[in-house]
């Protein structure tokens, strides 16, 4: 598999203060990748400077090229998608408008059947083609979830890129997004993955770091990471911090 991306020596913050210090991670094609870590650590950060929402420094070479340099919309150009932790949808727009909003890239690429990725979508979420023209902002969370990866998935990126995807659902609900990333992950989508449910996360994943205040502690396949005495212990003892 070749290399999709490769973040070498990544610094971003916020004003002054520095979140990220020399940040190091790879990414394969058809690859899962997560990154987990308590709260403040950094992991929206990263996404953000990948993206170009924040300014950072350092190299972040993707599809074989650095792509520090370029904003927002020229990265999304190049194929990178975020599903960002907010879900950012238009609330009042159908779901269906949503939908074909997310397909620019490839419409301004000129890829003529672009919209044939919206059956392919409906058939990874058919909730969402039941609801199709109902307005985004009376969907429930985990709906609202899907489309929001379903937005993203109509602009073919290279990588998709998810923020804490199972942020503030119910359970029964997170099953079902993580099985979403499992299909995604068999359609061979590259994706890296941003989250704090780590057991969930490592056992989507083919590999995992953990980043803990701005900077990688410890890397490795995900099924080593998730019998690690060290992650089970800093992350059960990060739950109950956070209680």
């Amino acid at each position: 598999m070749s290399e999709l991306l490769k973040v070498s020596g990544l610094h971003a913050g916020y004003g002054r203060a520095e979140v990220l210090t020399g940040l190091d991670l790879k990414l394969r094609q058809g690859e899962v990748v997560t990154v987990i870590g308590p709260n403040g650590a950094g992991k929206s950060t990263t996404l953000n400077a990948l993206m170009g929402v924040l300014p950072a420094r350092g190299q972040i070479l993707f599809d074989g090229e650095d792509v520090n340099g370029l904003g927002l919309e020229e990265r999304v150009m190049k194929g990178l998608a975020l599903v960002p932790e907010k879900r950012e949808l238009f609330t009042t727009m159908s779901v269906e408008d949503n939908l074909v909003l997310g397909g620019f890239r490839p419409m301004r690429l000129g890829i003529k059947d672009w919209r044939d990725e919206l059956e392919r979508v409906y058939a990874l979420f058919p909730r969402l083609k039941e609801r199709r023209a109902q307005l985004a902002g009376t969907l429930s969370g985990g709906e609202r979830q899907m489309l929001a990866v379903g937005r993203a998935l109509m602009a073919r990126p290279k990588l998709l890129m998810l923020d804490e995807p199972s942020l503030g659902l119910a359970p029964l609900i997170v099953k079902e997004v993580f099985r979403i990333v499992a299909r995604l992950r068999e359609a061979g989508v590259s994706i890296l993955l941003i989250e704090q449910n780590a057991r969930a996360a490592l056992e989507v994943a083919d590999y995992g770091y953990v980043l803990e205040t701005g900077e990688i502690a410890l890397q490795g396949p995900a099924a080593e990471l998730a019998k690690d005495p060290r992650v089970i212990e800093t992350y059960l003892g990060a739950a109950r911090k956070a209680h």
